[in-house]
């Protein structure tokens, strides 16, 4: 691409300038010129719309051909794009396929740093002395000694809160015999 710019300069401002304001005014003033002559009889119109038509002819192919050239051009361009886009687009699926490496291997280093700590955890369990085992031990049967503690104190919190039920229901049924009984010897007195 950089080439062809080098090589053909006159191509390269024949293009540009075509489709300028410069262009529009330089043709303007040709083609006025070119009727005012016939008009004034300096030259003859049929000689002159012979002339004007083979310019006209001439620059119509030139123009094609410079267009073409720029049409040529572009399309080469786009091909050039079309290829940095299909080279990104495999960048992207590169990536993707790194990215979904990175994470399998941030799970197999989770991973490890599991197993390293469940290693930890046995090793220091196994590096307990003697003493601290012993001690371990003993907190452990003093839990269960104050487990067995609390759920006797709870047996019998139950056991005394039944027995005042029972109490409470024993005077109340002998209150009430008593009064059964009184109405009774009422009754008996009264015959």
């Amino acid at each position: 691409m950089t080439k062809q710019h080098a090589q053909t300069p006159f191509v390269e401002k024949a293009i540009s300038s075509i489709g300028s304001m410069g262009s529009l005014i330089l043709h303007t003033i040709f083609f006025s010129g070119s009727f005012l002559l016939s008009v004034i009889g300096i030259v003859e119109w049929q000689v002159m719309l012979l002339v004007l038509t083979t310019v006209v002819s001439l620059e119509a192919i030139y123009m094609a051909i410079f267009i073409q050239i720029a049409v040529n051009r572009n399309t080469a361009q786009l091909r050039e794009v079309e290829e940095d886009i299909e080279e990104i687009q495999e960048d992207v699926e590169e990536l993707g396929e790194d990215l979904e490496d990175i994470q399998e291997d941030i799970e197999e280093i989770s991973d490890d740093i599991d197993e390293i700590q469940e290693d930890v955890e046995e090793l220091s369990e196994e590096e307990m002395t003697e003493q601290e085992l012993v001690e371990k031990k003993k907190r452990k049967e003093l839990e269960e000694a104050e487990d067995k503690r609390e759920k006797a104190e709870r047996r019998e919190r139950k056991e005394k809160r039944e027995r005042e039920d029972d109490e409470t229901a024993l005077e109340e049924l002998t209150n009430d015999v008593q009064k059964i009984l009184r109405k009774l010897e009422g009754l008996s007195t009264k015959q």
